[in-house]
């Protein structure tokens, strides 16, 4: 079994370290993901050109070598146009191409369409920039693409994906130290979830779902049937329980009514539902409408394992002793679980992974005992003599690629929604270094400075609509409005404006955003959004949907 695409990083944190070129794309890493930016950092200092191309002028810009403010949604034309300069200039890995990939005809005759010429009009870009990154990225010995919501969180974010991939294959920055794709996860779980089976096309260690060997391997563990009918995802859920075909939800670890896009329709969703249990570890405003609410440890409370963004396997033990009746999540599943017929009878954590490892290839040589001694292992790691995969897919290096790697040709659309007369800003959205998610965790910390929703907006563009700084103003969208403070702001170019959803009781932005949904993933184009700001009457408090 082989894994390749947008699953899984490619590379591991150490090999930033030592690179020679790190293009981070849609990613404000130093703010979202700390620890992964130091060793950025690190590679830096070690002589690493690091390119941002993300439409904020982000703190992390600062460091950079070159700074392309790509116009949101517009990424797939610059990814083209790399590749048209790429392949234009001779620059293509062509012996790396013709051993191990398929349909590079097809990228290629794509690819001409998009001269640099041509993506400066829709990007913003200009076209000289455009040529000097796609000739640094080429021509580096070691070379990196790391990227986040800014590339996926889009109607077309599989496709955006796709762009970065061809990218790689393209110049053969895949399979070998220091040359990767990286996705870098938002959570320390991410990766885990999805390794787990935590997507409706896969099951335990990432066997697709209709893989008859997979398929036959999780009914002898089991002993039961795996139903032949492939699961929706988030998107497909809600849909789902707009036409009544869902009306009982059960819900973990997640805070969807404040946290998906299009935030009343969403709402009303969950209000028309027979029954919602909630598996939380704090009172969510999804919690608050459930029938049931069951208390979860948390994270300081947990035993078991987690994986992160390099594929690393690492232990989780209890540090304190949860509150009150709360326990751990596979303890109420399994309890649920037996509830309604089953007889599991897991006794510990440990236990439980125990039959992940007869389920999971990657995960076969990977036991508690290693990962206390090693420090946490990488998967692939199919045997206990194994020592695990710091980086992916070498084979297409080898003679005996087996699989090839496949370009996949794609094509700009613009976002799902942009400015016009009546909403003349785009709204992208993003997150903030001391905040976290929908603010159930964070926003009521009491040290940390500006703990309040502010929308940012370019000094121009405050001047042209008559803002002050620090005003409180009413940002409306065609699904909602907010009312929030003006933050006056150069990170953002004009007609973008910028806001977290990290204070949903006091500004909730996913009021505003866009459900338009990537086909693929399933995923809400959160990152753009057309909207207008307006003068706040005095002395009137607006409620959620005025």
């Amino acid at each position: 079994m082989t894994v390749f695409g947008t699953g899984a990083a490619t590379g591991s944190y150490d090999e930033l370290e030592n690179t020679d070129v790190i293009l981070v794309w849609g990613s404000n890493t130093q703010e979202c993901h700390p620890i992964i930016f130091n060793h950025m950092r690190r590679g830096i200092k070690n002589g690493a050109k690091m390119v941002v191309i993300d439409p904020r002028r982000i703190d992390q810009t600062k460091l950079a070598h070159k700074y392309l403010p790509v116009r949101v949604g517009t990424d797939i034309a610059l990814a083209n146009a790399m590749g048209h300069v790429i392949i234009e200039e001779g620059l293509a890995h062509v012996d790396f191409i013709q051993n191990a990939t398929e349909q590079f005809e097809l990228y290629k005759e794509k690819v001409q369409q998009y001269s640099p010429e041509y993506a400066e009009k829709i990007t913003g870009i200009p076209a000289e920039d455009i040529r000097e990154i796609a000739r640094l990225y080429a021509t580096a010995e070691k070379a990196t693409i790391c990227w986040t919501l800014g590339i996926t969180e889009h109607h077309n974010g599989t496709e955006n994906v796709f762009s970065l991939v061809n990218l790689a294959l393209l110049t053969g920055h895949i399979g070998k130290y220091g040359s990767g794709l990286n996705p870098l996860r938002g959570q320390n779980n991410v990766q885990g979830g999805g390794d787990m089976g935590a997507l409706p096309n896969r099951l335990v260690g990432g066997w697709n779902y209709d893989d008859p060997e997979g398929r036959r391997l999780h009914e002898q563990v089991w002993g039961v049937s795996v139903p032949k009918k492939m699961g929706k995802h988030q998107t497909l859920m809600l849909d789902a329980m707009e036409t009544k075909e869902i009306k009982a939800l059960y819900v973990i670890g997640e805070n969807p009514v404040q946290s998906d896009a299009d935030g009343h329709h969403v709402e009303k969703l969950f209000e028309n539902l027979d029954f919602l249990v909630v598996q939380d570890i704090l009172m969510t405003k999804t919690a608050m409408m459930a029938d049931v609410v069951l208390p979860a440890k948390g994270w300081a409370e947990n035993d078991g394992t987690l994986v992160n963004s390099e594929r690393r396997i690492q232990r989780v033990r209890p540090a304190l002793k949860g509150p009150g009746i709360s326990r751990h999540d596979h303890e109420i599943v399994q309890d649920i679980a037996n509830s309604m017929g089953a007889n599991w009878n897991y006794q510990s954590a440990e236990e439980v992974w125990e039959e992940i490892r007869l389920l999971a290839p990657n995960f076969a040589g990977v036991t508690y005992k290693r990962i206390d001694e090693e420090g946490g292992l990488q998967w692939p790691c199919p045997d206990e003599n194994h020592p695990g995969t710091p980086f992916l897919h070498t084979r297409l290096w080898s003679n005996d690629v087996g699989k090839r790697a496949t370009f996949v040709p794609t094509d700009y659309q613009p976002p799902a929604e942009v400015p016009d007369e009546e909403y003349p800003l785009m709204l992208t959205t993003g997150r903030r270094l001391q905040f976290y998610n929908t603010g159930v965790q964070t926003s009521n910390y009491k040290k940390v400075k500006n703990a309040e929703e502010a929308i940012e907006i370019h000094p121009d563009d405050a001047a042209h609509f008559g803002f002050e700084d620090g005003e409180v103003v009413r940002v409306r969208s065609r699904r909602g409005n907010v009312e929030t403070k003006i933050k006056i702001s150069n990170k953002q170019p004009r007609g973008l404006v910028f806001m977290s959803f990290h204070f949903p009781e006091q500004a909730n932005t996913n009021l505003l955003t866009n459900h338009a949904t990537d086909p693929l993933a399933g995923t809400a184009e959160f990152k753009a959004c057309a909207v207008k700001i307006e003068k706040h009457e005095k002395g009137t408090v607006l409620t959620e949907g005025q």
